[in-house]
């Protein structure tokens, strides 16, 4: 017996198993923006399944937002059904009064309606991966800003950034306020200009907090990115929180040889 064939199978009910087979083929290509499904004859065949787990395994990719379709009518797979962001254009400082630039550049680059909603600018204690990230002790205080970013009215990205104090406190960064430019923006205009960045990525199932803002259908996980920005000898400035579902959006980074 081959190490393949000593795994266990996949324990997941079928229709889940299918739901995902046909996820990958989605998100990576082989079936396009406004490619039709295959028929429910054609699953039924390919997965040796019933009518009604090939239905209950296409209702999950509706639910998931990556296909559409009503009864009686082909189902296909939804335009803009995956977004890329580049999170290298998030450093970008903008010109006074502008949008922010990656979110101007999404919004250029697919058509779609972007918006940021402001939640709330407070002071609280740190912990954990973000202390460690501001070079504080867990327990004490930074500025913390979250946002939430829809595009086309669907919630997209949930954004908790932290501001040491000694730089935040009596700017804009602690009221609460939308910042013209973005935090990059602003950050130079206070001394502190962003050089470097450094993420953290990791797939994790979402809190109670994170599910709720983002609207997510089940317990597929979300893409949590930790960014450390850098000022002026190695300081951080900045460190952000960034939750997005991890089936509807992909990081692309570039990389140049030195």
């Amino acid at each position: 017996m081959s190490a393949v064939e000593a795994l266990t199978p996949d324990p997941r009910p079928l229709h889940a198993r299918i739901a995902a087979d046909l996820r990958d083929a989605i998100m990576n290509g082989d079936l396009a923006p406004g490619a039709k499904i295959p028929s429910t004859a054609q699953l039924k065949e390919r997965f040796d399944a019933s009518n009604a787990t090939i239905q209950k395994a296409l209702q999950v990719l509706k639910a998931e937002g990556l296909v559409v379709g009503r009864a009686g009518a082909a189902v296909t797979v939804r335009e803009h059904r995956q977004q890329t962001v580049r999170p290298a254009a998030s450093l970008a400082p903008a010109p006074t009064g502008s949008a922010y630039p990656w979110l101007a550049e999404m919004a250029g680059r697919s058509g779609a309606a972007v918006r940021t909603e402001l939640l709330s600018v407070d002071e609280a204690g740190v912990q954990g991966d973000i202390a460690a990230a501001l070079g504080q002790e867990n327990g004490t205080s930074a500025v913390v800003r979250r946002q939430l970013i829809t595009i086309e009215g669907e919630s997209a990205e949930l954004v908790c950034s932290y501001y040491p104090l000694a730089i935040a406190r009596g700017t804009a960064l602690a009221e609460l306020r939308k910042i013209r430019g973005g935090t990059p923006t602003l950050l130079t205009a206070l001394g502190f200009p962003p050089r470097t960045s450094v993420d953290r990525v990791s797939a994790r199932i979402p809190t109670q907090a994170e599910h709720t803002a983002l609207r997510l259908p089940g317990d597929l996980p979300v893409l949590r990115t930790l960014r450390t920005v850098y000022s002026d000898h190695h300081r951080p400035v900045e460190v952000t929180v960034m939750v997005k579902a991890g089936h509807l959006y992909e990081l692309q980074y570039e990389f140049r040889p030195e």
